[in-house]
């Protein structure tokens, strides 16, 4: 992959003279910056007067468009001054994955000598004081000081450059091969880790590197600080192993060979409050930590998954090119990755995905079992599936419609598989955290909960004989099915939102959860057209109950919602989550509930005071009820 590498720093830190010997040295083409600013700024400069930022601009533009151009055909250099972010940013634009700063670093009076010694220079020392004040140190840059000789500055920039990798993955389980195997294909050169187990675990990241060829130029390792000192500083390391004690061990295990300002990036599973406090701990020894959620399976991680980055902005925006390259891309191009907001926000959309997931997973075999009740074989059903691919298409729907057709033998494969659903904690993760927050999550929790009933399968067998639950065939049509499974989806959407939007709400994330329906349109298990559907919505809104469209859709399907669960209660159907979806709309929907009995209750017993109808002032009132 060609890359510019931009040289910057104050004047007379000696860009030029090190971009001549570095072009010499890697046989690229040397540009220096000075040589593209319009004669005007040279004027000025000479003239003892420092540029602003309406001067700088222009010239920024150009040298952004040289770079372009040169990436088209070959690597290159160029030194430009690039004293501020937004400077750097204006440099960056459309081609940050394929730059490379280097920032050289010298005291005042150092430079101030140097100045001094030049000759038909337009910079004169009496400027410099204003550079300094102006310069806004790079986080992403390798820092060289200039009290080294150019020959050895050169080699550390040779060194680095040719040399070391510029991301890190650590853990190569089934995730972590496939983002390997996503950051190689697109062009980066990444170091891979993965731990040694004398007889069980030997030799894994050399081995997976000589399996596929598009990680020819990757560097493996099984040594600790091997792997951290093949890297690019700022280091950028993902961490793809085991959510919990072990994500903290690993973090133990990389803190002794870390520097100041590198980046640890958690794209496992794990616990948004834990995302928190790793955090703040790495804070304290100055190094960044970004939580990640991903999105979309083994399939997607090496095709594009959805990512949900949380954290520092600015740290995000070191690992920003990686993570936007490697994810999977919406209807209009754009990466499905967005900087979801700070702390571990970025875990906490994930898990609420997971949580959303869990209940679209309950849907379809909910939508299963009616069909199978209403004298539909699998193949039947899974035809009946990929006719709703037209109004309600989603990545778990088309895999349901292969599950289903799936045969072993002269049967098919699902009637085989044990009806006790796992889980691996997000879900529950979920429920305890719409508990907390006290958003009525109610579908999420239905769905868990549904998983563990399934895991009392003895109990479940000797009820079923106890009570004589043998459902009847079912008087439906297939329409009314599809229209109460539409109805609950957006039940089920709107609760998981709703959600994140009350956590943004107590923890003080800026969330916009527009664009995180956008990221849920591909690469993501809960990809689907009711996400995309979602975006303009959400745009004008955070709750999604209260827009025209919805709420007329809403009405649309309600009937049939009604007459489907009704059905079901009646033939003694278990249907968890489209029963709760209408029972949801029920309780959401009504003016004037039984709360009021509750609150009274509440003060009966305990004193705990309530509001009355008549008074507007908002005071709490007491009752001696006896």
């Amino acid at each position: 992959m060609n890359i510019v590498i931009f040289i910057m720093g104050v004047s007379g830190c000696g860009k030029s003279t090190i971009g001549q010997m570095l072009s010499q040295k890697l046989n690229i083409p040397f540009f220096d910056g000075d040589d593209f600013h319009p004669q005007s700024n040279i004027d000025k400069m000479s003239s003892g007067k420092s540029l602003n930022d309406d001067d700088r601009y222009g010239w920024l533009v150009a040298l952004n468009d040289l770079a372009k151009k040169q990436l088209q055909k070959n690597s290159c250099i160029i030194v430009c001054s690039a004293l501020k972010k937004s400077y750097r940013d204006i440099l960056n634009k459309d081609i940050q994955n394929q730059v490379k700063w280097i920032h050289l670093a010298g005291s005042f009076n150092q430079i101030t000598e140097r100045l001094n010694n030049r000759k038909n220079h337009f910079m004169t020392s009496a400027l410099l004081q204003s550079q300094f004040d102006t310069l806004e140190k790079p986080s992403e840059a390798l820092e060289v000081n200039i009290c080294l000789s150019p020959k050895e500055i050169v080699e550390i920039i040779t060194k680095e450059i040719k040399m070391k990798s510029e991301f890190g993955l650590f853990g190569l389980g089934v995730m972590g091969k496939s983002l390997s195997r996503n950051l190689a294909q697109k062009g980066f050169k990444i170091s891979i880790f993965n731990r040694e187990a004398k007889g069980t675990e030997e030799d894994v990241a050399i081995n997976f590197k000589n399996s596929h060829k598009e990680l020819e130029s990757a560097q493996p390792f099984s040594d600790i600080e091997a792997f951290v000192n093949s890297l690019q500083t700022p280091r950028r390391i993902m961490l793809m192993v085991n959510a919990g004690k072990i994500t903290d061990m690993v973090i133990e295990d990389l803190i002794p060979f870390l520097s100041d300002g590198d980046i640890l990036i958690d794209g496992g599973n794990s616990n948004y409050l834990k995302t928190k406090e790793r955090y703040d701990y790495l804070k304290s020894k100055h190094i960044n930590f970004i939580g990640v959620g991903v999105s979309g399976g083994e399939e997607g991680a090496l095709k594009g998954p959805s990512i949900m980055p949380g954290g520092n902005k600015e740290t995000y925006n070191l690992v920003k090119p990686y993570l936007e390259s490697i994810a999977a891309k919406d209807a209009n191009g754009l990466p499905c990755c967005t900087y979801i907001g700070e702390e571990g926000s970025g875990h906490f959309v994930k898990m609420v995905h997971n949580g959303i997931e869990y209940v679209e997973m309950q849907l379809l075999a909910e939508v299963y079992t009616i069909l199978k009740t209403m004298g539909k074989n699998p193949d039947e059903i899974a035809d009946i599936l990929e006719s709703w691919k037209t109004k309600a298409d989603s990545y778990l729907l088309g895999i349901t419609v292969d599950i289903l057709r799936k045969k072993d033998g002269n049967d098919w494969l699902v009637n085989k598989i044990v009806d006790k659903a796992g889980n691996k904690g997000t879900g529950n993760w979920t429920t305890i955290a719409t508990a907390e927050l006290g958003a009525p999550s109610t579908l999420i929790a239905a769905a868990l909960f549904a998983r563990y009933t399934s895991f009392y399968k003895e109990e479940r067998i000797q009820a079923n004989k106890n009570f004589g639950m043998e459902p009847s065939k079912l008087n439906l049509d297939v329409e009314a099915v599809l229209n109460a499974y539409q109805f609950a989806r957006i039940i089920n959407h709107y609760q998981g939102l709703k959600l994140i939007s009350e956590a943004g709400k107590a923890y003080n994330w800026s969330l916009n959860l527009s664009e995180i329906a956008r990221i849920w349109t591909n690469g993501c298990i809960i990809k689907s057209d009711l996400a995309m559907d979602l975006i303009p919505v959400l745009k004008v809104n955070d709750n999604i109950l209260t827009h025209k469209t919805i709420i007329n859709q809403i009405k649309a399907l309600k009937p049939s919602i009604k007459k489907v669960v009704s059905e079901c209660i009646l033939n003694d159907l278990t249907a968890p989550c489209l029963s709760e979806s209408i029972n949801f709309l029920n309780n959401y929907g009504t003016a004037n509930s039984s709360a009021n009995i509750i609150q009274a209750q509440r003060d009966y017993f305990g004193a705990h005071t309530y509001q009355r109808t008549d008074d507007d002032s908002g005071k709490f009132h007491h009752t001696n009820w006896n």
